[in-house]
């Protein structure tokens, strides 16, 4: 399977899952401005997710957006590894 299959396949995932319209572009215009230092900078990693809330159209709690950031700085999650955590979230 190619990485545009995958990522079509993740998107299709991700809005049968939440149960709404993101479309590939908007994806593609926010992972655009996102680098390794925005998950080493708990500011930036706050602005992303809130960034993704907005995008999908689904509100996400203080205490969720904490548990996300602490979860990404203590793994020291890299760009590298999103997509297994993308496949791990989808399965929840």
């Amino acid at each position: 399977m190619s990485n545009k299959d995958l990522s079509k396949d993740v998107l299709g995932a991700i809005n049968k899952k939440t149960g709404k319209n993101i479309s590939e572009n908007a994806v593609k215009k926010l992972a655009s401005n996102v680098t390794p230092d925005t998950l080493k900078n708990e500011a930036e990693l706050r602005k992303l997710i809130k960034q993704v809330s907005e995008m999908a159209k689904v509100p996400v709690s203080e205490a969720t957006t904490n548990d996300i950031v602490k979860a990404v700085t203590a793994s020291g999650v890299g760009l590298s590894h999103l997509e297994s955590l993308i496949k791990m979230m989808i399965k929840k």
